[in-house]
């Protein structure tokens, strides 16, 4: 079965800022929400709006990072065991 696609057609007035307002409806129909991101995209002269995707990161400061490479660290002659049962030869 074909899905149908939707195409919503609309007027928006670009203010002295360059700020426009998206209508309620199409707000409403995408998810977009007061605070939301979109990606925009100059299309050979066509503007694109879609929802972006946000991902929340962590920063982690240089001790941090020192302490885990730290913790991590393999003892002794680990390194070669873990080599050796898996096959590899060295």
């Amino acid at each position: 079965m074909a899905h149908k696609a939707v195409c919503m057609k609309g007027n928006v007035v670009v203010s002295g800022r360059g700020q426009i307002t998206l209508p309620a409806s199409m707000r409403r129909r995408l998810g977009i929400k007061a605070g939301g991101v979109l990606v925009v995209e100059d299309r050979e002269g066509e503007l694109v709006l879609r929802p972006a995707a946000v991902v929340e990161l962590d920063t982690y400061t240089d001790e941090e990072i020192g302490l885990w490479e730290r913790e991590d660290r393999l003892a002794s002659g680990e390194r070669s065991r873990i080599l050796k049962k898996l096959g590899h030869k060295r």
